[in-house]
This record gives structure tokens, C-alpha cells and sequence, in this order.
């Protein structure tokens, strides 16, 4: 009985599954469950599994086509390694926004791992070629790939947000990074602020090069120079934003000449730098504006009050499950690769004219 069952299994993916099973000394069902819920199968037989299927040239499409691939309400939201430089006061309303979105659509959200390890990110890869989920959105981080697999490569509807990859084909929600900014640096200078920090996440992450950018674009507008910014952050040695914050909020107090605004690319730095330097006796914004990126709640309650662009991360949820739930019924209009949505500068007391 469990031979002709085992059999039966095998038919929809053809004999390549048997093989995988012969090698590993394992049953065709025991495959499948390693490939299509690794959680199932203990770690031996699973890295047993996996190693006989790279052995054999063996990848879950073929196991996919013996599942019913598409019929699954499961959408999953692949989310960064780490929360790094502020994204993780924002994520808890992306999932909200998200999680209501579908819901009132019939399908149901799963939250891909956290850490993004290679263990996690091939998980990722299993539930995308297995056919466990229906699609995918991947928030502010790129496509996991291992081996030369990534969830695109398996047919899987995905949506980036707060990430642009439309040039690489995929539908992305994004918001206004770059005029956002430049226009939170005009109203510094307006306020008669020529000398600025910028406090900078991860070098080459897509937020920090548009939102540099729009710092650099506000002062050639008003006729300053790119001296007129310092940097402090920028690597990858301090990947969490209440770290770059306090280490920024050293350099600056070291800075001979001190600015009079700061503006910072997350909520998480913003918050760690004003602690740090009102610790040191300084007074905000008397002795420096400060300003930041993301929105985030917490903002509302600083002290004092810090002025935020606030990301619409609400709205940048239901369009992105609009986006994919397009793209799964092939609905989805190919001109709407890009998708974006602006954000507002929220002002409030940690921002002053600049005093002699």
C-alpha cells in the first residue's frame, strides 16, 4: 500500500522525484513534504534531501507542477535581515495595512523570516517554488537569491515596496524618497540654516542614495555648496539605527564648527542623536534643528517633538496588495510598473530658525 502511494506521489512531477528519494533513502513523499514544508521534515533528512536534489540537478519546479500551484490563498511578505536604520518602526503598520488589505480579499498574509540567514532565505525559495503561497511582497530589501534561485525565477507574482525594482521587471510601491527630502532641507534653508549634518544609513542602500540625493539637489538649488553638508554613519559596521544615531551624535559634537540642522534618514537615528546630545547639555532646537525620515508614531511624543517626513506606508500597503492581487488574476495594467506615493513633512518643535 505505502509503495503504490509513494508511487502516486510520484507521477505529477515524473520519475526525477524518485530519484531524489533513491539517493537519499527516503520515501517520494518524505521529498515532497522537505520541499514543500521544510518545517515538517526534521534538519538530517531534510539537508540529506537537499543534498541529493543538488547532486541530481533536481530544483522544487519540478515538484511544483505536481502541487496545485496558484490555488493557495497564502500571500507571503518577505521582510529585510535586519530592521535595520528605522524600518522596524514602520513595519508593524506595513503588516497591518497589509494583513487588512488581504483579508478583506480572501487571502491570508505569512511573515517570511526575520533574519534572512541563508537557512531562512532558502525556506523563502522552497515557499516560492513549492506553490505554498499564491505570491509574494518583499518590503525594502532585494529578491533572496542562493545557488542562482530567486522567488522570481519561480513564476510567483511579486511586488517590491519601499524598494524601486521596476527596472528589474518587478511592480514597486514606492514613495517620493529623493523631492521628499530636498524639500525638508529647503524649508532648513528658509529658516536661515547653511550648515548641515546628514546622518546617513547603510552606504549604497536605495533610501540613503535618494535621500542624499535630495539633500545635495536643495542646496545647488539655493546656491550652496556640498561643503555645506558633513556625514557621519554610512557603513555597515552599525546596521541599527539607534547605533548610528549615537555614534553621529559624537561626531558632532567633535565638529569644530557645528551645524545648525541635522537631518536624519530614519526615525531610530533622529531619536538616539537628540538623546545623546541634550544629555551633553545642549538644547533642541535652540542649538540645532533636527529633522528625519519614516513617520513613525513615537515621533509625536519626543522631546521635544520631532519633525518627520512621514512615509504613507498604510496607503503604500493597499496599493501593493492591489499590485499583486492584479498580477494574480492578470489584471494587472504592464504600465503600472511603478507605483508612487507621496510622502508629507510633518513639522514640530525640534526645528527653529537658525541662530547666529
Amino acid at each position: 500500500m505505502n509503495k503504490n502511494k509513494d508511487v502516486a506521489a510520484e507521477e505529477p512531477s515524473g520519475a526525477l522525484m524518485a530519484d531524489v528519494a533513491r539517493l537519499a533513502g527516503v520515501a517520494i513523499s518524505t521529498v515532497s513534504r522537505a520541499l514543500a514544508n521544510p518545517g515538517r521534515v526534521n534538519e538530517k533528512t531534510r539537508a540529506k534531501i537537499n543534498a541529493a536534489a543538488r547532486q541530481l540537478g533536481y530544483t522544487p519546479n519540478a515538484m511544483a507542477r505536481g502541487l496545485r500551484v496558484g490555488k493557495s490563498n497564502t500571500i507571503m511578505i518577505i521582510l529585510p535581515g535586519s530592521p535595520y536604520y528605522g524600518a522596524s518602526q514602520i513595519i508593524p503598520q506595513v503588516l497591518q495595512s497589509i494583513n487588512k488589505s488581504l483579508i478583506q480579499r480572501g487571502y491570508n498574509l505569512m511573515i517570511a523570516n526575520l533574519d534572512r540567514e541563508e537557512a531562512s532565505e532558502r525556506h523563502i525559495l522552497d515557499l516560492a517554488f513549492s506553490g505554498t503561497v499564491r505570491g509574494a511582497i518583499i518590503f525594502s530589501s532585494k529578491l533572496p537569491e542562493i545557488e542562482g534561485r530567486s522567488p522570481a525565477g519561480a513564476g510567483l507574482p511579486i511586488v517590491s515596496m519601499l524598494f524601486d525594482m521596476s527596472d528589474a521587471g518587478l511592480p514597486s510601491v514606492v514613495t517620493n524618497d529623493r523631492e521628499a527630502i530636498r524639500d525638508a532641507t529647503m524649508e532648513l534653508i528658509r529658516s536661515g540654516h547653511r550648515r548641515f549634518l546628514y546622518i546617513a544609513g547603510p552606504e549604497g542602500n536605495y533610501h540613503d542614495v535618494e535621500r542624499y540625493a535630495g539633500v545635495l539637489e536643495a542646496l545647488r538649488t539655493e546656491g550652496l555648496s556640498e561643503e555645506a553638508v558633513s556625514r557621519s554613519g554610512g557603513d555597515l559596521e552599525y546596521q541599527h539605527g539607534f547605533e548610528i544615531g549615537i555614534r553621529a551624535a559624537d561626531d558632532f559634537m567633535k565638529l569644530a564648527v557645528r551645524p545648525t540642522a541635522v537631518i536624519a534618514t530614519s526615525d531610530d537615528m533622529a531619536i538616539s542623536f537628540m538623546s545623546i546630545i541634550q544629555r551633553a547639555g545642549l538644547v533642541i532646537p535652540e542649538h540645532v534643528s533636527v529633522v528625519s525620515f519614516d513617520g513613525s508614531p513615537v515621533c509625536e511624543f519626543c522631546s521635544p517633538p520631532l519633525s518627520t517626513i512621514k512615509q504613507p506606508v498604510e496607503e503604500m500597503g493597499r496599493a501593493a496588495v492591489e499590485l499583486l492581487l492584479g498580477a494574480i488574476g492578470q489584471t494587472q495594467d504592464a504600465a503600472t510598473m511603478r507605483t508612487v506615493i507621496r510622502s508629507q513633512l510633518i513639522l514640530r518643535e525640534s526645528i527653529a530658525p537658525a541662530r547666529d
